[in-house]
């Protein structure tokens, strides 16, 4: 095990390989359904947040975020930019937290969707029609649903996001610190310039931001790469990342589940497109 800590899956296929084992034999053992036709799978996934209630935090934390807004002389753009503060909560993990994961393995589409759902893990699905190849997992906590995720996330040497570096990846390793939940995968915010082991498509069609806000290779969010490139957009019911907070807080964790899961299909539809034509490209 401490073999393993130190040195990852390729040191330990390094040292199985100086024994004598079949690569395929050694593979097949150590990643077990993310094992597929000789190679590691790659996993894509998502993640939706929402801001954390403010009682949850005392007098100088508060401060300290509406700090800006409270300097503003006028009343009314002192409210604006507090109100606009608001908002960003569920963007820091600090002041955020998950209450969805959706993933898949980008070869054979399998999924695996973690939400909040509640004491009651049935509420929500009846009669609702649920994807094939996938598998919903309704959570207590956050925490259950991050151990989770940590324990599927261990099989795979790579990953796909769109706005993963900047975003879900920062996110989860510093939710998962704070409620103390151990990480299996730590290596995602290496070496930027590069697809493994994490290929964030965001970084791959601003070709890593060349040409700035305005320039030929601006940033686009995923609904509109999806509908330039010819890809169901994943906000085509009318749900789109603003809407969860409202939608966790009416009870709708399974609408949510089936958004978060959409976003998932969409990246990983997205990801074959930029492999198959952009791919390489330096």
């Amino acid at each position: 095990m401490l073999f393993f800590q130190q040195r990852g899956w390729r040191g330990l296929l390094r040292l199985f390989r100086l024994c004598g084992f079949a690569n395929s034999l050694v593979l097949a053992i150590l990643a077990g359904p993310a094992y597929a036709g000789g190679w590691m799978a790659k996993l894509v996934f998502d993640i939706e947040t929402i801001a954390l209630p403010e009682e949850g935090f005392d007098a100088g934390q508060l401060e300290y975020l509406f700090r800006e807004a409270e300097n503003l002389p006028d009343p009314a753009q002192r409210l604006a930019r507090r109100a606009e503060i608001q908002r960003f909560f569920s963007l820091w993990p600090l002041t955020g937290q998950i209450v969805c994961i959706a993933m898949a393995n980008v070869d054979s589409f399998r999924s695996k969707v973690l939400f909040l759902g509640g004491q009651d893990k049935e509420k929500g699905q009846v009669q609702r029609t649920l994807p094939a190849l996938t598998e919903f997992v309704p959570c207590v906590g956050e925490a259950e649903l991050l151990t989770e995720f940590w324990e599927v996330a261990v099989h795979y040497e790579s990953i796909i996001t769109f706005n993963g570096r900047t975003f879900d990846v920062p996110f989860l390793y510093l939710r998962s610190a704070l409620l103390n939940v151990g990480i299996s995968r730590k290596n995602w915010l290496g070496y930027r310039f590069q697809v493994e082991p994490h290929c964030d498509l965001l970084e791959q069609l601003t070709f890593y931001n060349v040409s700035g806000r305005e320039g030929a290779a601006r940033r686009f969010n995923l609904d509109f790469y999806c509908k330039a490139f010819g890809i169901p957009s994943p906000k085509s019911d009318g749900i789109t990342g603003m809407d969860v907070g409202r939608l966790i807080a009416e009870g709708r964790a399974w609408d949510v589940a089936a958004y978060c899961l959409g976003d998932v299909q969409a990246t990983a539809k997205l990801y074959k497109v930029w492999k198959q034509r952009l791919g390489g490209i330096t």
